[in-house]
């Protein structure tokens, strides 16, 4: 059986109509951050998603890695792998040792975790919120909003480091009462890369099942 991930989900919310009036400031600073991480070959970052619903006093933490370069990436969280070369996707589930195979749809690009620092040009209504202080660190909040009021997720919240325009972290609630938050605890750019990097190699997993569903 195929499974997803809360961080593909959230990418799949982002095919949406084009926005139409936005906040000059929150778009300045957002078109900064998102220079800064398109001008990357290659980026890698270890986080931490959490899931709240306060009103099912639910919370739950799950450590994540991922790789990307361009609209290839790979991905490590609670137990499963996803690797895109931009064409295949191969999902492996370590606790089955069965890796599914299916095609890479161009027409839903914005589900590929590079999207991420582009997401806010497309469907939805950005607004600067204010400035905080964590860590030590000076932080731009930004709060975008979907332009289609079906969309499951009715904002998502972005904290961007004054400094040098690297994200710290991202909120996404949705209306069922969850709260998704992505903490970034490492991030390293132009990590190196090679024609393997973003490919399966089955001989690296003994005994796999495969299972194609092109």
């Amino acid at each position: 059986m195929k499974k997803s991930f809360s961080l593909l989900l959230f990418m799949a919310t982002l095919a949406l109509p084009a926005a139409a009036q936005q906040d000059p400031k929150a778009g300045k600073i957002l078109d900064q951050m998102s220079a800064k991480y398109q001008a990357l070959n290659a980026f890698q970052a270890a986080f931490t998603q959490t899931l709240e619903n306060p009103a099912a006093k639910v919370k739950q933490n799950i450590n994540g890695d991922i790789l990307v370069s361009g609209q290839k990436f790979r991905l490590k969280i609670s137990g499963q792998e996803v690797i895109n070369d931009g064409k295949t996707t191969w999902t492996y589930l370590k606790n089955e040792n069965e890796v599914n195979i299916s095609d890479s749809d161009p027409d839903t690009q914005e589900m590929s975790p590079s999207q991420i620092y582009t997401m806010y040009k497309k469907g939805y209504k950005y607004t600067y919120v204010q400035q905080v202080q964590e860590g030590g660190e000076a932080l731009d909040v930004i709060e975008l909003a979907p332009e289609n009021r079906q969309n499951d997720v009715f904002k998502v919240r972005l904290k961007v480091r004054k400094n040098d325009s690297s994200v710290k972290s991202w909120q996404m609630f949705k209306k069922n009462g969850n709260q998704y938050t992505f903490n970034i605890k490492k991030f390293q750019p132009n990590p190196p890369v090679d024609a393997n990097t973003f490919a399966f190699d089955k001989a690296k997993y003994k005994g796999v099942k495969v299972v194609d569903l092109r």
